[in-house]
């Protein structure tokens, strides 16, 4: 998925002409951090809402404080993950997208990447999550998916991210809540298991101790 397929048409651009008070009233009612300024298809750059609040004069048209936009953008054939590095890097909850001819096409809103990467993720399919760690030498994502598959289940999405002393964590969103044989079958390879998220035997077993405990207690 590239930029292109994740533009918000419902955003509305600043032009020129347009008042000051105009950008504030938008940057309020769509609950927005920047909105970006056009000339036509010409972009000018992301006016941000600090900028607009340190100003008093609501009838003056936007054209006059154009130098204070910053002119960043991101193209519309990169992968939408950039469009995130983009939001964190200059802390904005809107993504201005040009063409390669630099013509403006329109912005990604934050709302849209967070639906987009839990697309990605598979973070809207029900199913188990399954957190390893791992020495980063031992780290075969064939032989986990092997492992995964040879269990009856899939890996929606793999992640890994490194940790210190040359560990790593490996998590694992699969296609199902019951991933006990997949448990069990890690447990027998020797692989760390952190935590997981999911149902079946060790559930009921967890749910068991727990009220064999409360009753310990009351005795």
């Amino acid at each position: 998925m590239v930029t292109a397929d994740l533009i918000n048409l419902n955003i509305p651009r600043l032009r020129l002409s347009d008042s000051i008070g105009k950008a504030k009233m938008l940057l309020n009612d769509f609950k927005l951090t920047h909105l970006p300024l056009v000339a036509g298809k010409q972009f000018i750059g992301l006016i941000s809402e600090e900028d607009l609040l340190d100003l008093d004069e609501d009838t003056a048209p936007m054209e006059n404080i154009q130098d204070r936009c910053q002119l960043i953008y991101i193209q519309d054939d990169v992968p939408f993950l950039d469009a995130i590095s983009y939001c964190q890097q200059y802390e904005t909850n809107v993504v201005p997208i040009l063409d390669k001819e630099a013509a403006y096409m329109g912005v990604i809103t934050a709302s849209d990447l967070l639906r987009a990467l839990g697309d990605f993720t598979g973070a809207n399919e029900n199913g188990g999550v399954v957190f390893l760690e791992m020495e980063r030498p031992h780290y075969s994502v064939s032989e986990i998916a092997r492992i995964v598959e040879q269990n009856d289940c899939t890996i929606y999405h793999l992640n890994v991210r490194p940790l210190p002393n040359d560990m790593i964590s490996v998590t694992l969103h699969l296609n199902k809540k019951e991933i006990d044989r997949v448990l069990a079958a890690f447990e027998r390879y020797d692989y760390t298991i952190v935590k997981e998220y999911g149902t079946g035997k060790r559930k009921e077993d967890t749910d068991s101790n727990y009220r064999n405990l409360m009753k310990f207690l009351d005795l």
